[in-house]
């Protein structure tokens, strides 16, 4: 009778310890996959299991077998957009994924300014609860996490936009997919992966800090806090690595808030870490991003700290000739200059879209792209600066321009007068008889009031390169 028993169990022992198919988050009913593309379906089952994978857009199956690290994936290719479609998986167990899209898919990623949602007291999402239920836009928000290595998954559910799902997404995210998916008439899928307070370290791969001595200096001077992690490589770990098997069209960022202590270092970092994404992505993804806005970052004393973010949003401005990126000025929409979250986050959302609509989905008719210093001649006493991007002339708002500055050799800058000249600024003050440098916005919590005839904003700058105390 016992040896029948042990036979009986070594029958059944094979069967017992079958797994079942097991998916990432990511992969999900509701979910929306890259339109026109090969995108990846992952997991994991038994060691040399046969998966099986249906795809209702096409009624095609693909076979994988499990690798002995208990994974399997395998590629299929996606058509245009439409829906819903279901995916069958078939192992030991079945898996049906349901109400899923075809489309166009983006991560929205940065700190508080990305983060914030209904719950952050964002008006303008409050206002959109009652409209905002739209069967096509999912979202996935990311619960916050850290690791130490590079994780391949992480928690969260695609959820259909509504009242209820919208209420703690990113409110710049769902603006920018709004914007994306009205303009283009597909589904649109947002990923969110942010998390206030966060510095830019935290969500590179840790490689790209160490390796270079200069960046891991400066990540040494962020300091241990209670609310947001601080190492290198731990949000990417838990947040980023375990989406690179998904397909994405393309990134939207809002951060640099917590480097203006390092803005010295915030070009290499930051276009490390996007080169770094594009590469753990195999994709030369489009990458478009916010510089930071107006802020006082509490300084009682006018001087003190005063270029910090200064410093911080020129060294955005040049990350921005790294091919594929675009960055989008928004110091005119804070009401505040004593918060540092701009509450219109609307306005936010469409410029970031129009850099996709315009660079990646062949939209025309408007402007995306602000004003940026090109050049600086001399006529006389005044100065001529010139720009690009500025399709049609500058403009000033009101009578005179504001946070405007001019210095003569002896690098004392007074108040400016300007006038435009079409698509040029001429800039002079009677107290600069030879001018030799031009400052615009350029301190922590300086507002302009110059524009593209488009509407956009004049981005910060500054023609000199004297050096800056943080102090």
């Amino acid at each position: 009778m016992k040896k029948l028993l042990f036979y009986t169990l070594a029958l059944l022992l094979p069967t017992l310890l079958h797994a079942a198919i097991r998916l990432p988050a990511l992969v999900g009913s509701n979910m929306v996959l890259q339109q026109n593309d090969s995108i990846t379906l992952w997991g994991w089952a038994s060691p040399s299991e046969k998966i099986t994978v249906y795809t209702g857009w096409d009624n095609q199956t693909a076979t994988t077998t499990t690798s002995g690290n208990a994974k399997w994936s395998l590629k299929v290719h996606t058509p245009a957009a439409g829906g819903p479609y279901e995916i069958r998986l078939k192992g030991s167990n079945e898996i049906v994924l349901k109400n899923i899209l075809i489309g166009e898919v983006w991560l929205c990623s940065g700190q508080s300014n990305m983060e914030f949602s209904y719950y952050n007291g964002v008006r303008q999402i409050a206002a959109e609860l009652p409209v905002c239920s739209n069967n096509n836009i999912r979202l996935f928000n990311i619960q916050k996490t850290t690791a130490a290595t590079p994780q391949d998954n992480c928690p969260g559910t695609w959820e259909v936009c509504d009242s209820n799902s919208l209420k703690p997404f990113s409110a710049v995210g769902y603006f920018f997919g709004l914007k994306l998916q009205q303009t283009l008439g597909v589904p649109v899928g947002l990923i969110n992966a942010s998390w206030g307070g966060t510095p830019a370290e935290v969500w590179a791969p840790e490689h790209v800090v160490t390796d270079q001595p200069q960046l891991a200096a400066a990540a040494d001077k962020q300091a241990p806090a209670a609310w947001w992690p601080h190492k290198p490589g731990y949000a990417y770990n838990a947040m980023i690595a375990p989406l690179l098997n998904f397909n994405i069209k393309g990134v939207i960022w809002y951060q640099g808030e917590a480097n203006v202590n390092t803005a010295t270092t915030y070009t290499p970092l930051f276009s490390g870490m996007i080169q770094a994404w594009r590469d753990a992505w195999h994709k030369p993804l489009p990458f478009y991003y916010v510089q930071i806005a107006p802020f006082t970052y509490d300084q009682e004393n006018e001087t003190a700290l005063k270029y910090d973010a200064a410093l911080l949003r020129e060294a955005q401005a040049r990350s921005s000739a790294l091919p594929g990126t675009g960055m989008v000025v928004v110091s005119d929409v804070t009401e505040n200059v004593k918060d540092i979250h701009p509450q219109d986050k609307r306005t936010v959302g469409n410029r970031l879209a129009n850099w996709a609509l315009g660079e990646n989905y062949g939209k025309t008719g408007f402007t995306w792209k602000s004003p940026a210093f090109k050049d600086m001649s001399f006529r006389k006493n005044k100065a001529i600066l010139h720009f690009s991007n500025v399709p049609g002339s500058l403009r000033i708002n009101g009578k005179a321009p504001a946070a405007l500055y001019i210095a003569g050799a002896d690098n004392v800058f007074y108040e400016a007068s300007a006038k435009v000249e079409k698509d040029a600024l001429v800039v002079w003050s009677e107290k600069v008889e030879k001018p030799v440098s031009v400052r615009y916005s350029f301190s922590n919590a300086a507002i302009g009031n110059i524009f593209s005839s488009g509407g956009l904003p004049v981005g910060p700058f500054r023609t000199d390169s004297l050096p800056l105390s943080h102090k």
